[in-house]
């Protein structure tokens, strides 16, 4: 009988990478947030009990940095800066719906 080494590669388990995009204090609910419509910083303090301004900062910087999401400047008065799924994150949607039915 063979055994089949297994390992960390995200090439080879796709789902060890989203796994790794997603891990982390407050990425998860930040995703399921943005689902819904543009995010603001001061909201997401609020809505998500527990958190402060250094971790919500932290997992915005890394939701963008890998794509999932993308942060967009309102020059407006005052100024006003509103976190939306990009197009990866859009995409992933369905996955998560699909786990949603599955629990």
């Amino acid at each position: 009988m063979t055994t089949k080494k297994i390992t960390n590669d995200n090439e080879t388990c796709p789902a060890q990478g989203l796994l790794k995009l997603l891990s982390g204090k407050w990425k998860p609910e930040i995703f399921r947030l943005a689902v819904n419509g543009p995010l603001r910083f001061s909201s997401l303090l609020r809505d998500i009990e527990g958190s402060n301004k250094q971790t919500i900062s932290l997992a915005l910087k890394e939701l963008e940095e890998s794509g999932l999401l993308q942060k967009v400047t309102i020059k407006q008065k005052p100024l006003h800066i509103e976190y939306y799924l990009s197009e990866n994150g859009k995409a992933l949607i369905p996955v998560f719906k699909q786990l949603e039915n599955m629990i």
